[in-house]
């Protein structure tokens, strides 16, 4: 009786993997996918983010001692760490929810970001006026052509500071939104 049954089992089991590698040979093969090349944060983008905010740090504090240049370089570079890792992390950011404080000091970031560029969009419109009126006074009142261009060298010099001022803010809501990599 028990042989009967070990018979019987046996016979069970090689039904079943018969008929189940009858079935996977059957069956069409999926067909091959090209990889897709899925980027995951990781211990290098967390030096790209250090290093854009180390940049955004310097930026400001070049731009308060009034080293414009240096300034809007380093906004620049950062600016463009920010933009790698917007293109390699942006997916695992977007998944992210933000929390009512970051979605606020977001709003804020984009006003003030807004606001100095639009100031820096006057003082640009002033300063060619001003160039303009200097050169039509330059033959006939000298004195008059030189104050207006040294007019709108200053407000020139003020619309880069509010550009890169703007940058900036730009950049801080960037550093905000990736600030999950340093974590």
């Amino acid at each position: 009786m028990l042989s009967r049954l070990c018979q019987i089992a046996l016979a069970v089991f090689l039904v079943q993997a018969f008929l189940g590698t009858g079935l996977a040979q059957t069956q069409p093969p999926a067909p091959p996918q090209a990889p897709t090349p899925q980027v995951r944060c990781g211990p290098d983008h967390v030096i790209l983010y250090k290093r854009a905010v180390s940049l955004l740090d310097n930026a400001e504090k070049k731009l308060t001692a009034r080293y414009t240049a240096e300034a809007k370089s380093q906004a620049k570079e950062a600016k463009s760490l920010f933009a790698i890792l917007q293109r390699e992390c942006g997916q695992e950011q977007k998944e992210r929810l933000l929390t009512p404080k970051e979605g606020q000091q977001e709003a804020i970031n984009q006003k003030l970001s807004a606001d100095e560029q639009a100031q820096a969009e006057r003082l640009m419109k002033s300063a060619e006026e001003k160039e303009k009126k200097s050169a039509q006074l330059e033959a006939k009142q000298p004195e008059l052509s030189v104050k207006y261009q040294r007019e709108a060298k200053d407000e020139y010099e003020q619309a880069q500071k509010r550009s890169i001022k703007a940058m900036i803010y730009s950049l801080r809501t960037q550093q905000m939104l990736f600030q999950f990599l340093a974590k």
